[in-house]
Order: structure tokens, then C-alpha cells, then sequence
């Protein structure tokens, strides 16, 4: 890990001891108190020694992700109990239903939109992020990438969930939204925890105003073609204080929108190449007069058959957005 890391840890388990202290001295004291405490002091002797993080049956690096998790950790996954085994399996189920109740619901039906999404896993919980919010200045639609992978990612990305519903519903100006969820997530994460996004508004008459900091190109899908939107600004969480520019497109009856995250242009096939941005727009401009399903199911289609054979590390998010007045 990091140094960054081990210090923040570090504080963790420093201010857990201290609080396992007061609570010893309580005449409710629970016996389990004291395992706990002697479990917090062993894992800061490992800081000292240069030993924490390292599997103590094999002596590789435990997953940063369940360290951050849980500081206590002290063997990786190949060397879990049975039990331990069991209860992770049983924790990684229940993050994954949890996951899948924050998505937005698929019947969802906007006035002047037709919208669809799909969210694919890499494993039992994701890094990724969708969501759509319906709201008086209009809707509101959020899809990015959270860095890292498993259960620190999945805790990310319900974080950045519960940020931008509780900001919705404030009617802010997007930059202000965005400034607003950069700030609290830069301040609640570890150095180097970040995500890309891309967050937009669209109002009933085609209007659309976006931020997309850090994130893919959205696609901009009309009569003439299909035009790439880069990023304007940095992920989430680099920079506490920082603006994020707006930009703002007019699409036309027909017209869509088509977001994405890496999970479709970074598959890679039996050779070796990755699918890449180029053919994402090559193939969105193939399919670029069909209905949002059909759509999403062209690109599912095909990239399943590029990457036949290969196993699938990053998780899928794809969201397309027509006008539909």
C-alpha cells in the first residue's frame, strides 16, 4: 500500500484504539473489548515493522481494497477460512442487492425522453455508477467510473449516489452541483481514490447541459452523424477546490445521447487489441437510427463477439438517451 494509505490507516486504527480504550473503562465493558483492542494494537505493530498488509500464510499483498475496508485484515482471499470464506460470500450478495436497488428504475419514462441503460458487473459488485433523477428543472442523468475495483469501489460509488440524490434535490446550477459533490467526496476519500463522471440535465425540449470530469466521450448522435463530447474537466476527488466547465447541446427529435464507461471501449480480444474509442463511435455511427433497446443490444452484440473467449475484467455501464419530441 501506499504511504498515503498506511497513514490514513494509521489515524484509523490510532483513533479505534483510543475509543476501545474509553469503552473498556465503561462498567458495561463486553469481554470481546479486549480481543478487539489487542487485534487494533497488533495490526499497528505490523505498521511499525514494515509486515501490514502482507498475507500472514503466504506473505503476498493482501487486496488494498478489503485493507481499506477493514485494517484488521490479515490474510488475502487464497487463504481465508472456510468461515471467513462463507461470510464474505454472504457480504458480497448483499452488496450486490444493495447495488442493484440504488440503479434507476427501467420503466422510467421522462417527458420528452426514451432512456435505457445497462449495468454489468465484473464481479458480484461494481465500480460503476448510473443513475437518473427526475426533477422540476428537468432530468437529471449521472453515469461514471469509480477507481479500484470490488468492495472499496462499490462503497465509492453508493457514496457518490447518496451525494448527488441529496443535491438534487436542492435545484442547483449543475457547476455548483458538481463543485458541491467534488468537494464532499475529495474530503471523505484517500489520496488517489477518484472518480471519472459525467453528469448532465435535460429539459423536456431536447436542451441538455453537461459536466464530464475526467470521464469517456459522450457521444452526441444526430442526422449527421455522431460527434464526441471530451472531458472539460478533472475526476472527482483530485482537487478539492475546482471548477468543472458546462456545456450545453440542443438535440433535435431523434437525436441521442450515448454514455459509457471503460468496461466497453478497454475489452480487449484473443489477440491482444483493445476494442478502443474509435470503433465505440464507429459502432454507435452504425446504429445510430435505431431505438435506445436496440441499440444497446447492437453494442452488447458486438463486443461479445470481439472479446469471445476472453474474460471479462471491468465492469459495464451503458446509457442512451433519445428525444423523443
Amino acid at each position: 500500500m501506499t504511504t498515503a494509505e498506511q497513514t490514513y490507516l494509521r489515524t484509523e486504527l490510532e483513533q479505534r484504539r483510543e475509543r476501545l480504550h474509553a469503552a473498556l473503562h465503561s462498567p458495561a465493558a463486553d469481554a470481546s473489548l479486549s480481543q478487539l483492542l489487542t487485534a487494533v494494537d497488533e495490526a499497528l505493530r505490523r505498521i511499525d515493522d514494515g509486515t501490514f498488509g502482507l498475507c500472514e500464510t503466504c506473505h503476498d499483498s493482501v487486496e488494498p481494497e478489503r485493507l481499506l475496508a477493514d485494517p484488521l485484515v490479515r490474510f488475502c482471499l487464497d487463504h481465508l477460512t472456510s468461515v471467513e470464506q462463507r461470510a464474505l460470500e454472504s457480504d458480497l450478495s448483499l452488496a450486490a442487492r444493495i447495488q442493484r436497488a440504488l440503479l434507476p428504475s427501467p420503466d422510467m419514462a421522462p417527458t420528452g425522453w426514451d432512456v435505457r441503460f445497462h449495468y454489468q458487473p465484473a464481479g458480484m459488485v461494481s465500480g460503476d455508477y448510473c443513475d437518473l433523477v427526475e426533477t422540476d428543472s428537468g432530468l437529471l442523468f449521472m453515469l461514471g467510473d469509480v477507481s479500484g475495483k470490488g468492495v472499496a469501489a462499490s462503497m465509492l460509488m453508493s457514496h457518490l449516489h447518496a451525494t448527488f440524490r441529496s443535491l438534487a434535490e436542492a435545484g442547483l446550477p449543475l457547476d455548483r452541483m458538481v463543485e458541491d459533490a467534488n468537494r464532499i467526496f475529495c474530503e471523505s476519500t484517500l489520496a488517489g481514490q477518484f472518480a471519472t463522471l459525467v453528469v448532465g440535465r435535460a429539459t423536456d425540449d431536447g436542451l441538455v447541459e453537461f459536466v464530464s470530469a475526467g470521464h469517456l466521450p459522450l457521444l452526441h448522435i444526430h442526422g449527421d452523424g455522431v460527434s464526441p463530447k471530451d472531458s472539460t474537466g478533472v475526476p472527482l476527488g483530485m482537487f478539492c477546490t475546482t471548477d468543472f466547465p458546462v456545456c450545453q447541446l440542443k438535440l433535435a427529435a431523434g437525436d441521442s445521447l450515448f454514455l459509457y464507461t471503460d468496461g466497453l471501449s478497454e475489452v480487449f480480444n484473443a489477440k491482444g487489441d483493445e476494442y478502443g474509442l474509435l470503433r465505440v463511435e464507429s459502432l454507435i455511427a452504425r446504429h445510430s437510427s435505431k431505438s435506445p433497446d436496440q441499440m444497446l443490444a447492437a453494442c452488447l452484440s458486438e463486443v461479445r463477439d470481439f472479446s469471445a473467449g476472453v474474460k471479462r475484467t471491468d465492469d459495464l455501464t451503458l446509457l442512451v438517451m433519445q428525444h423523443s419530441n
